[in-house]
């Protein structure tokens, strides 16, 4: 008896050493496939953007362009789109302010609204019956559609009045129902439309300390990418996207667009159509520039807004970004190559604007990566807890993997670097030392946003629909909210 004991425990122990040792194996090998894809992947995105970062030290430092420095100002009168869906808390406000710090200019703002949306219609009737200034379009199918769609009905308003008056706009700026715009705004566009088609001025998002963390990573990522990304296009000459705010347009550039679109501008089924014209008025070879100006008073011209202050609304809004972009953006511009080079650019300026395009369009692939390298490391920490509770057998790292976590360490360290660097500029210091452990929660947005994004985009592809998730704003914070319409 007692030998068929020892033999049952000895039996129970190889299992148990076998288990032990077959779990042991499969951990190990999952946490260096992981790695090994992951550090690969942040090695490659790391020098691409080592790379961008260098080219960008390297163009000669300009300050922020004073007033008056451009010598060809744009005349005649501008007109502001703002789309609005559902905005009587914040739509107002923002007319108000638009009224008063535009006040003496030759400016139309042309509201556009649904003939359902009553909330927001009563909210703007007494600012439009006194000012004449103010231009309501209401459609006539009920809403909410697509943002494209409501900008087209703009466009075929303003067409109208241009008839009627027999006075042509001269250019076109785009702008949110929750903007902050700046007094200067309307000057610094006339400066620079003599010039160019297409002028983004940078857009600063809001950080309050209700949304410290969620909202606070918008204010690094826009810092970084309107304080060094679009400056670097615009400079390069390579098309800049449009922020869909703070962003103005010849009206002639915006014609050329709705001839190839049958009198429509900007794509009714599109989740980023701002995004969009704007590559496109550069595909064309029409210039396009990215202006970081002060004002007369020392300030910086810029468009503020509210932004998401929660992880689900973030994610819901980064994703229509991403599927807009990066998927669904792929489908409707392609490369630019034909469009570009047509327009007289040279090989290097195509190239460089597919190297631009590929920045935009590698977010899902960054996502995946970061995924990867998050579950690396849990994988490695279970092995570590192994080894300590278990008595697994150490793997020490090969030489070629320890260069290559050193290499991506540096990489990864640069990047904070940056991004600190940025938000500093632009927020100060407090800010900019929150960036660094900000970083970890937009690289978690990201990875939700980017799972959703494909969903998303699959759903369109399948149901012919655009997904739009419209955002809301209440008290700063903007809200997205889905929306469906048949393409």
């Amino acid at each position: 008896m007692r030998d068929r004991g020892k033999r049952r425990a000895g039996e129970r122990g190889k299992r148990v050493e076998l288990s032990s040792a077959w779990l042991q194996w499969l951990v190990a090998g999952a946490g260096h496939e992981l790695m090994l894809f992951a550090s690969v992947g942040i090695l490659l995105i790391g020098i691409d953007d080592l790379l961008f970062d260098l080219l960008w030290l390297a163009m000669p430092r300009k300050a922020p362009l004073p007033p008056g420095a451009e010598s060809r100002p744009l005349g005649g009168r501008i007109a502001v789109l703002i789309p609005a869906w559902d905005e009587a808390q914040v739509l107002p406000a923002t007319l108000g302010r638009m009224l008063a710090a535009w006040a003496g200019e030759d400016v139309r703002l042309y509201v556009g609204c649904y003939p359902n949306d009553v909330a927001t219609l009563f909210s703007v009737s007494t600012l439009v019956a006194r000012h004449p200034q103010l231009r309501l379009v209401v459609g006539e199918t009920d809403g909410p559609t697509t943002k494209g769609d409501n900008l087209n009905r703009m466009w075929a308003a303003l067409g109208e009045d241009e008839r009627m008056e027999g006075r042509r706009f001269a250019a076109v700026v785009l702008h949110d129902a929750e903007d902050h715009v700046h007094a200067d705004e309307l000057a610094l566009y006339r400066r620079h439309l003599g010039d160019h088609a297409i002028v983004q001025i940078p857009v600063v998002p809001m950080v309050t300390g209700g949304s410290r963390w969620i909202g606070g990573h918008y204010g690094d990522e826009f810092a970084e990418a309107h304080g060094k990304e679009l400056a670097l296009r615009s400079r390069l000459g390579v098309p800049i996207p449009s922020a869909g705010v703070g962003c103005a347009l010849t009206r002639s550039a915006l014609a050329l667009l709705a001839i190839e679109r049958g009198g429509q501008p900007f794509r009714a089924d599109s989740l980023t159509e701002d995004y969009e014209v704007g590559m496109l008025i550069g595909a064309y070879g029409l210039r396009s520039c990215f202006v970081d100006s002060l004002s007369a008073a020392g300030d910086r011209i810029v468009s503020r807004g509210g932004f998401p202050g929660t992880v689900e609304h973030a994610v819901r809004q980064k994703s229509r970004w991403i599927a807009g972009i990066a998927l669904a953006g792929w489908d409707h511009l392609g490369w630019l190559g034909a469009r570009f080079s047509g327009g007289g650019a040279s090989s290097g300026q195509v190239w460089l604007a597919r190297w631009m395009l590929w920045r935009d369009r590698r977010s899902p692939l960054a996502a995946l990566i970061l995924l990867a390298a998050y579950l690396g490391l849990i994988v490695t920490g279970l092995a570590l807890a192994g080894e300590a509770l278990l008595g697994w057998e150490s793997r020490p790292l090969r030489p070629e993997m320890r260069l290559l976590f050193a290499l991506n360490a540096a990489l990864v360290l640069w990047r904070l670097a940056m991004r600190v660097h940025f938000t500093a500029r632009w927020y100060g210091t407090g800010q900019a030392l929150l960036a660094m452990p900000r970083a970890f929660v937009a690289n978690v947005i990201a990875i939700l946003a980017a799972r959703r994004a494909v969903v998303l985009y699959w759903r369109m592809l399948r149901s012919g629909q655009v997904l739009w998730e419209k955002t809301e704003h209440q008290d700063g914070e903007a809200i997205p909210r889905r929306r469906e319409i048949r393409s």
